[in-house]
Formats: structure tokens, sequence, C-alpha cells
């Protein structure tokens, strides 16, 4: 039996020293006419105003290589057998593969453009509502294109091509749909889409959820990562936030506003630690200028409960500006008005 292939491997040895010649000098060519034409495209990426042409480019410069490679020995295999032979084996791989791998560089390109001039040229809310929306769909996009990447390759091979076709079939809307209780990963695919259009959060909103507070710093198909105020960071999952309850303190624009209790004697004057409040308040870069206020909210025998009512654009700035107020009004009260928080002061 072996030896009714040696014709065959002895004419494949006098047509491989041609074969490896015609490959090289096509990845040779292609990888010069890349080498070129981003280098034009570089230099006109860099007379542009905007950042995002130089993203696009540099996002583009890795699978265009190959892509290129791959048109080039397509081309130089026509005029040699043994490498039609042998590039008809794994082009059925290499093509899918190059163009899911530009699809997702594209969409990611996108994303980081939009994602960046909606920084630049709209509002605070604004811009974290389209960030939001931009992160979760461009996610579930390269999700999709992924998927149906390995699903191409899939129908290459007679062994698997079964499996190929009931992966096209379920990348459908409607079996995913139908399947999202039963296939976690397409469930998460709908709960991405649902977040980015129902808007529950936000990147950058501050939550509360199960008594943990911080700020949103990423949203992932099948979780959310929130950073806390002393940097520790919680990893919840998407679907908590569609099913269950939960705080947003930014979830409109406006600012918040907040509150420090002072307990004082009973007998002390009001006015002039109100004074003193507004001034130290309006001292503050914190401080928003949409609420000042100071209210005595209970009376009792023994002490005065004073709240201190004040605002800031965010929850952070509030934070810091609630205990800068304490700090600060304590110590005037320990100043000017002693008796206010001790014993009376002797007389002299």
């Amino acid at each position: 039996m072996i030896l009714a292939h040696l014709p065959d491997l002895a004419a494949m040895a006098r047509q491989l020293p041609a074969a490896a010649v015609a490959a090289g000098v096509a990845i040779a060519l292609a990888l010069l006419v890349h080498l070129g034409l981003f280098r034009l495209l570089t230099r006109v990426a860099a007379l542009s105003n905007l950042d995002s042409d130089e993203m696009v480019v540099d996002r583009l410069r890795g699978p265009m290589r190959w892509a290129l490679v791959a048109l080039a020995v397509e081309l130089a295999a026509e005029s040699s057998p043994l490498l039609a032979r042998l590039w008809g084996a794994i082009d059925r791989f290499v093509i899918p593969a190059l163009l899911g791998w530009i699809a997702v560089r594209l969409v990611r390109a996108y994303a980081l453009v939009v994602d960046s001039r909606a920084r630049l040229h709209e509002d605070d809310l604004s811009a974290r509502s389209r960030r939001t929306r931009i992160a979760i769909l461009s996610r579930s996009l390269r999700f999709v294109i992924i998927f149906v990447t390995v699903a191409l390759m899939l129908l290459s091979l007679p062994g698997v091509r079964t499996v190929g076709v009931t992966l096209i079939t379920s990348a459908g809307l409607a079996a995913l749909a139908v399947g999202a209780a039963a296939q976690p990963a397409l469930k998460s695919l709908i709960a991405g889409i649902q977040m980015a259009l129902t808007e529950p959060i936000r990147i950058d909103d501050h939550v509360v959820v199960e008594g943990e507070g911080g700020r949103v710093e990423d949203i992932r198909m099948t979780y959310v990562v929130i950073r806390t105020a002393d940097e520790r960071r919680l990893i919840v999952p998407t679907a908590k936030f569609l099913d269950s309850s939960f705080q947003n303190w930014t979830r409109v624009g406006g600012g918040i506003t907040g509150s420090v209790v002072l307990a004082v004697r009973p007998g002390t004057p009001i006015d002039p630690i109100r004074a003193a409040y507004e001034a130290k308040l309006a001292a503050r870069s914190e401080w928003d200028r949409r609420t000042c206020a100071l209210q005595v909210s209970d009376a009792r025998i023994d002490f005065i409960e004073l709240k201190l009512v004040m605002s800031a654009a965010e929850p952070v700035a509030l934070g810091k500006l609630r205990l800068a107020l304490r700090e600060e009004m304590l110590e005037w009260l320990r100043c000017e008005l002693p008796e206010a928080v001790g014993q009376p002061a002797p007389t002299v």
C-alpha cells in the first residue's frame, strides 16, 4: 500500500520547491503592501483632529496583516497545485477566523470612538448613559460574532456539521428567547441587551446593593463590577439588577442631598450656629449651592438635635462634604459655644 503512494509522494516532492517559492513571494508581497498601506493610513490619521481615526487604524493593523497574507496565498495557489492542495485544507478555518477577527476589532474600535466622543461633547448624565449602552451592546455583538465564527468553522468539518448547524440556528432571536432559561450564555446575552435598553444602572452610577455602596466601574455580560469607597471590588451578577431591588443614587441628574446631625444642650442659641454653618458650607468647593439648611429635628429634656442639610453633585463629593462640615462645626462649637457641647463655661 505504501508503494502505491510513492508516485504521489515523488510528485509532491518535485512540486515542493515551487510551492515554497510561490508562498514565500506571496507572503513577502503581502507584508510589503500591508506596511505601505498602514504607513499611509497612519499619516492620514495623524492629520485628522480626531483620535478616533488612529484608534481604528491601530485596531485593524493586526488582522489586516494576516488577511492580506491569506489573500496573497490564495492568489499564489492558482499557480501551484501543491500549494492549492495545502491551502484548500486550511482555508475553511482561516477565512472565517480572519473575518470574525476583523469584525470584532471593528466593533471594538467603533465602541472606543463613540465612547471618546461621548466623554467630550455631552453632559455627564448623557455621557454615562451612552457609555453604558456602548459597553453592553458592543460586548453582546462581539459575543455573537465569535459565536457565529465558531459555528462557521464547525460547518466545514463533516463530522460535526450537525453541531455547526445547531449553533447557527440557536443564534436567532427566537431561539435566544426560547432557550434563555436553559442556556446560561444566551440568558446573559439577553440580560445584557435588556440592561442596555432599560438602563437600571449606568457606568459611574453610585449604587447600594445589599448594604454595600459603591460606584459602577464596569458592566459585563454576566456580572457588574462595583468599586467601593475603600477600593474593594464587588462582583454582582447582572441578573440581580433585573430581578431584585437596589438603590441608585445617581439615576437622574441634579445632585444628591445629605445631612449631618449635631446634638447640643438645651438653651443653646440656634442663629449663631446657623450663620456659622452657612459660612463654612459656602467656603467648600464640594457644595453645589442647591441646598443649605439648619433644622431642629428633635428636642428633648437633655439635648437638642440639629440637622445640617447640604447637597453635592455626586456621592463622593457629598461624603467629603459631610465629613468636613461635621469636623468644622464641632470645632467651631468647642471654640465659640463650649457650653453647647459640654458643661457650661465658668463665669469670671
